[in-house]
């Protein structure tokens, strides 16, 4: 690792504390200048950092820099890059995928040109929010992978209880909304093998509204940020979070352990909803959410499931 970044590491670990520059000198190995030089180039990348004399250096609470080294010590991912601006995680990954990506490997954007959501749909994706996607290799068949969008959403909606108060709801399938907006989306896309029947890989992206400061008209009064500009969490805090959850609840897919909290997270049980089916809307009341990650409704009085494919339910 270069000096640079462990001098990041253990301001991080003392974020808004001072440490000093001997004390960073010892635990490095460096000489003090190296850990001035070290400093300055962590500014040069954006980093805001605090130099006080006799005191030392201290990382500022509002500093939000994504950190791939941060990430990947947070998260236990094998492997996480970062893009400037990309025009998708999910392309990114699933060509890293079909060249032999590890499971577990993250790429990670601080702007996507055309991200995308579930169904191919625009997910509005502008500098300073979360945008990242996961390999996974979770040797299982396709019944079974696509439990990994509501796995996620659990696993996201944990990551955001951690660092605040909030409580978070799903939407069914892959939306995440706080006081009534939507501020995560998630979509998922597997690839397998056509003769065994076997997945080869899982790429989830989500997409993180982290600190948004504004919306384009169309998405205002549906779209929401997560966090305020002061508030001390930082992307690199909740990307590592969001990649450490995903990886150990997706572990057991089999077992749907997490679809309890799903139930209890959902917002439309027991609501009148509308779904669009082969391009049809349908008026239903939403009676709740079988072990499959489905959505039970009763349609004129006659129950059915409803399961992700192309099915988009709303709110009535």
């Amino acid at each position: 690792m270069k000096s640079s970044d462990l001098v990041l590491k253990y301001l991080e670990e003392s974020r808004g504390f001072f440490v000093s520059g001997e004390d960073l000198a010892l635990k490095i190995g460096i000489s003090r200048t190296a850990v001035w030089k070290a400093v300055k180039n962590l500014e040069s990348r954006g980093y805001k950092i605090e130099a006080v004399t006799n005191k030392g250096y201290s990382l500022s609470p509002n500093s939000d820099v994504l950190s791939p080294e941060i990430i990947k010590n947070l998260s236990g991912s094998p492997n996480v890059i970062l893009k400037k601006s990309t025009e998708s995680t999910n392309t990114d990954a699933k060509l890293l995928a079909v060249s032999g990506a590890e499971h577990g490997t993250a790429v990670i954007a601080n702007e996507q040109i055309k991200g995308k959501g579930r169904l191919g749909r625009s997910f509005y994706s502008s500098e300073g929010g979360i945008y990242l996607s996961i390999v996974l290799r979770l040797k299982t068949d396709f019944s079974s992978a696509v439990l990994v969008t509501t796995a996620s959403a659990v696993a996201v909606c944990k990551a955001v209880e951690k660092f605040s108060d909030l409580t978070p709801q799903i939407k069914w399938v892959n939306d995440i909304f706080v006081g009534g907006k939507k501020v995560c989306g998630i979509s998922c896309e597997a690839v397998s093998d056509f003769e065994s029947g076997v997945v080869d890989f899982v790429i989830v992206g989500i997409g993180v509204n982290f600190k948004t400061k504004s919306f384009p008209p169309e998405l205002e009064e549906i779209a929401g940020s997560l966090f305020f500009e002061n508030e001390a969490v930082t992307r690199n805090e909740l990307a590592g979070e969001i990649i450490k959850n995903v990886l150990e609840i997706t572990e057991s897919l089999g077992d749907k352990k997490f679809i309890d909290e799903y139930r209890r997270r959902s917002f439309l049980i027991g609501e009148d909803i509308i779904f669009r089916e082969n391009n049809v809307w349908s008026d239903a009341l939403c009676l709740g959410i079988d072990d499959d990650g489905g959505l039970i409704v009763s349609v004129n009085g006659v129950k059915r499931t409803l399961v992700s494919g192309e099915v988009s339910v709303r709110r009535k």
